[in-house]
């Protein structure tokens, strides 16, 4: 098994990151030839997906998201005065923890003969709930 960390600074509150390219690179590296391959998001404000990373279809996921959870609807997590031991410029994010929960925070690829096995339009994209901000994907092979 191989286990590797990917940085990914993200620019504004909402936005999408392919990282297909850096899982590919871990893979080549790897000594594996086939297997699959585990990516998992650190954050609980990050969501990742397998999709088509196409202009209008990540403004649609922007829309379609806050539609479902839109911020500042009186969600108990933003209560900050209620929480303890919280840092002084903790966001009101529970929508984006709300978010993060629809898309999920981990997938699966198989890859073979050093290649991941997804579809034409297929990426492995990093979703941004709560940016901007630093992120960590681990990514898994086995």
């Amino acid at each position: 098994m191989r286990t590797e960390t990917i940085s990914i600074q993200t620019s504004s509150s909402f936005s999408c990151h392919a990282i297909t390219n850096q899982i590919e690179n871990i893979v080549e590296c790897s000594t594996h030839i086939e297997g699959v391959v585990c990516v998992c998001g650190m954050h609980t404000t990050t969501g990742l997906i397998v999709n088509e990373m196409e202009e209008r279809l990540i403004l649609d996921l922007e829309k379609w998201l806050k539609g479902l959870a839109p911020p500042l609807q009186g969600y108990k997590h933003d209560d900050l005065h209620l929480r303890d031991n919280i840092p002084e410029d903790e966001p009101k994010n529970a929508h984006s923890h709300m978010q993060a929960l629809l898309l999920g925070n981990d997938v699966s690829v198989p890859f073979k003969d050093g290649k991941l096995q997804l579809g034409q339009y297929q990426d492995v994209i990093l979703v941004e709930l709560d940016g901007p901000r630093n992120r960590k994907v681990v990514v898994s092979i086995q």
